[in-house]
């Protein structure tokens, strides 16, 4: 056996350099990196090295750089992504927030956080985290509960079995998530002989399971005894690349499609079957038809409570639930009967078992009186209208001033539910909604990683001005490499949707808007000044009319745009929408309290357990 001597770092990054997509990509792009004691000699040294053929980036926050890391995994329907490795200590642990976002949303990414020394020697190291119980312990376990693969590597022979379980993990479609390698410090830099076999070129191909052939019968048969059937498209439908196939089976069997938040874009927002989005951030349209249904039929969606209302939403007394997901574990979710398949080739295989079978169309009065709310809350205001424009007035200008080739992405606040509602997504991938972990901060990082897996799209952020200021770093980054987004900061000073909650829970205004936290002098934050020293052309917008032609001249910028609206923090969209379960307090002297708890306990009973 022909063997070479690396250091376990170097191993690491011949790996995954060596690692292919059945597209013939490297699945690994690259890697972001923030140096520091715990991986700069070792790892660092790796990259370096290989730093023509498996480029390293640099960031400004480590939760950031996930963040774009993982964006641009979602873009690319998780056919490729990217590694991030951080320090020991505050650097690993800004990740964790990441992982989470990557576990929750079902998202590959390469986490490598630096670790302790493995043969102890130095202990306590700086930034070492001590157990007085546990001398296993690093901070690095806490990756455990948000990694679906974790591995601490204390010796480098160790990466010939860890290295495989990760690729596995990020390419399997039913466990695909984050995986952590924390890396022992001294063990990066200490040397073995390799198999030279253990770094031959390597295709991984999407699985892509098909349905069992009781399960494809029970869930024909579902469909077949149903009247008013409806599908709930997630995330799993672009995952799949099933978009063609979700058009072939509704338009085979004229059922309506309603979109969650990840789903979005799997059919065309006029597509006469697509009902728009659904759930508490739903559309009328939608929502209507998922009262009604009798049989619900999930496609890739994991039935998050956005989605189906706190489990409110579908009040048929007959209804049923059918998941076709590649997870068992949502696939089972409520009593559903199960049809855990690929979602491409599970609707493939539903549509030739149903051949010939048709239902009734849902009325087209409610696709057309929805899109008649949705224009009339979108339209600019009147030339004359002095009054502070509305989050919907700006999605208006944004839909206005799109093009063909346009992506628009959000994360967290006000913006994801009137996206939700109100954007008009003509092809997939042109709506990119982190809201899965709704994570402030992930907006502007998560531009830059759309725009760096697919550079020719046109990507336009919007974020609001308290997620700016959660993490804004990204924006010197996506300057210095030239990296060219739109990002419209909506500034309505504070926390508006949860303030809206706040006070729909009965709650008085307090600690959201800055106007109503504790302060000895009155909050005045130039964002436009701000976003201009770290490199980014800035401009204010005064009105709707000036935002379209920011939004215009931004086209022709070589770097990062911002454009800084100032918003009102009040106004929603009060068409379409749907109860969302959020415990009121039992016991409040506020009246205003009492009365929502009245009208929660209300709603609650509207709650189907199965």
């Amino acid at each position: 056996m022909k063997t070479v001597r690396l250091t376990a770092a170097q191993a690491l990054v011949r790996y995954l350099s060596n690692q292919f997509n059945e597209d013939g990509e490297r699945f690994l792009a690259g890697c972001w990196a923030i140096f520091g004691h715990g991986n700069v000699a070792g790892l660092g040294e790796a990259l370096h090295a290989a730093r023509d053929t498996f480029p390293t980036w640099r960031g400004h926050n480590e939760q950031t750089m996930a963040h774009a890391a993982i964006a641009y995994a979602k873009q690319l329907g998780r056919r490729r992504a990217m590694a991030v490795t951080s320090s020991i200590g505050p650097g690993a642990t800004n990740m964790v927030t990441a992982a989470a976002l990557a576990h929750v949303n079902r998202l590959p990414v390469l986490l490598i956080p630096g670790d302790v020394f493995a043969d102890r020697g130095p202990d306590p190291v700086l930034q070492q985290v001590e157990d007085f119980n546990d001398g296993t312990v690093s901070a690095n376990d806490c990756f455990r509960p948000v990694s679906r693969y974790f591995d601490r590597i204390t010796r480098p022979e160790q990466l010939l079995t860890a290295l495989p379980r990760a690729m596995r993990t990020m390419t399997d479609p039913a466990d695909c998530g984050p995986v952590t390698l924390a890396f022992c410090q001294d063990v990066q830099a200490e040397a073995h002989d390799w198999p030279e076999s253990f770094f031959e070129k390597k295709t991984w191909y999407q699985r892509r399971p098909a349905p069992d052939p009781r399960e494809l019968e029970a869930a024909a048969e579902a469909i077949r005894a149903a009247r008013k059937p409806v599908i709930v498209a997630g995330g799993g439908v672009h995952y799949s690349g099933a978009c063609d196939a979700l058009r072939s089976f509704v338009e085979a069997l004229n059922i309506p499609v309603t979109e969650t938040q990840a789903g979005k874009s799997a059919l065309p927002w006029d597509h006469p079957l697509n009902m728009g989005p659904i759930g508490v951030t739903g559309a009328a349209s939608a929502n209507t038809v998922a009262e009604n249904a009798d049989l619900v039929i999930g496609v890739g969606t994991r039935f998050q409570d956005f989605t189906t209302g706190s489990w409110a939403l579908f009040r048929n007394p007959e209804r049923r639930i059918l998941a076709l997901n590649v997870q068992p574990y949502d696939s089972f979710k409520h009593d559903a009967l199960p049809l855990v398949a690929d979602a491409r080739d599970g609707l493939q295989a539903l549509g030739a078992a149903l051949k010939g079978h048709r239902f009734d169309a849902p009325p087209e009065t409610l696709k057309r009186d929805w899109f008649a709310a949705a224009d009339a809350v979108t339209a600019p205001p009147a030339p004359d209208d002095n009054a502070l424009p509305t989050d919907m007035q700006v999605i208006g200008a944004v839909q206005r001033a799109a093009r063909e080739n346009t992506v628009v992405m959000c994360a967290a606040g006000t913006m994801p539910g009137e996206l939700h509602k109100l954007w008009k997504a003509g092809r997939p991938m042109s709506y990119h909604m982190e809201y899965g972990y709704s994570c402030m901060g992930y907006e502007i990082a998560g531009g830059m990683g759309i725009k760096m897996a697919e550079p020719d799209r046109d990507v336009i952020v919007m974020v609001g001005d308290g997620s700016y200021m959660m993490a804004n770093s990204e924006l010197a980054t996506a300057a210095m490499m030239g990296i060219k987004i739109t990002v419209i900061v909506t500034d309505n000073r504070g926390f508006g949707c949860i303030n809206r909650l706040q006070m729909a829970t009965g709650g008085a205004e307090f600690n959201n808007l800055l106007d109503h936290a504790r302060h000895e002098m009155p909050s005045h934050i130039d964002f436009v000044a701000h976003a201009g020293a770290m490199g980014a052309d800035a401009r204010k917008a005064g009105s709707i009319a000036e935002l379209e032609n920011a939004l215009t001249e931004a086209r022709d910028a070589k770097g990062p745009t911002v454009i800084v609206i100032d918003t009102d923090p009040y106004p929603s969209t009060e068409a379409g929408g749907h109860w969302w379960d959020v415990a009121v307090p039992e016991v409040s002297g506020r009246e205003q309290v009492r009365a929502a708890r009245k009208r929660y306990e209300s709603n609650r009973k509207a709650q189907r357990a199965d």
